[in-house]
């Protein structure tokens, strides 16, 4: 039995388990099995590796980062992101990879115009640096919004972004959890009101399928994108780390 897994904290709305499944069921791989690990913390890990026949694991919030120092290595993007999506276990040695970055990239570009040259990216955890490096790829300016991160240059708080914010930026990404089910009444402190049709608005969270965040985006005749395609992508693009395609 060749096992995969995924890596989290609450895990039973999990996308993955069910779309690999799938995929396991649809190829035939009835020797291929994929697990849901619920950690406390991420110390745990280590008695994830013992596993019997593990190849495989996905990452989720909130230990995308605070799994960097539990891996042996790590791809050049996923170090120069600063946070795993991906991990292949080969010869007992791990191996972090971030798929977020090409999930992200890949399903935003058919959406980008010349009026996305700055994007807004709302939360600043390891799915934030993932987007973050996906759009710089680009060629998209990124600032950041912020309740507690140190301030920067490139750094909004929350109670900054007014009128002449959100005139400058037209693309505005929301990495957080807020709006994720079952709590799906929350949304990011924005002043919803002065979006316009000139905005794109993309969602990370996939459930629900309209967040508060679109759907408030939206009524003001907004473009909006929820998160499924990028997991779909970053999905798909995990299996083929994992065997070597």
């Amino acid at each position: 039995m060749e096992n995969f897994g995924l890596i989290g904290r609450s895990l039973s709305h999990s996308f993955s388990r069910s779309y690999f499944e799938k995929k396991f069921k649809e190829l035939g791989l009835n020797d291929h099995r994929y697990l849901n690990f619920e950690l406390n913390t991420i110390d745990g890990f280590k008695n994830v590796l013992t596993t019997e026949n593990l190849k495989g694991l996905n990452i989720t919030n909130p230990y995308k980062e605070s799994i960097l120092p539990f891996l042996d290595t790590l791809s050049a993007e996923a170090k120069e992101i600063g946070a795993v999506n991906c991990v292949k276990i080969e010869n007992k040695k791990t191996t972090g990879y971030n798929t977020d970055a090409y999930g992200f990239g890949q399903s935003i570009k058919p959406f980008l115009d010349t009026t996305h040259q700055r994007a807004l990216i709302l939360g600043t955890g390891g799915a934030s640096k993932a987007v973050g490096y996906a759009l710089k790829k680009i060629g998209v300016d990124v600032f950041y919004a912020s309740s507690s991160a140190k301030k920067t240059v490139h750094t909004f708080f929350y109670s900054e972004i007014n009128e002449r914010v959100m005139e400058a930026f037209k693309l505005i990404v929301n990495t957080t959890p807020l709006g994720l089910f079952p709590d799906i009444n929350g949304s990011p402190n924005l002043p919803y009101h002065l979006f316009t049709d000139k905005h794109l608005a993309y969602d990370l969270i996939y459930n629900p399928e309209q967040t508060t965040f679109l759907r408030k985006a939206k009524e003001k005749g907004a473009t909006t994108i929820n998160g499924l395609s990028m997991l779909q992508l970053q999905a798909e693009k995990s299996w083929e780390i994992w065997n070597n395609i």
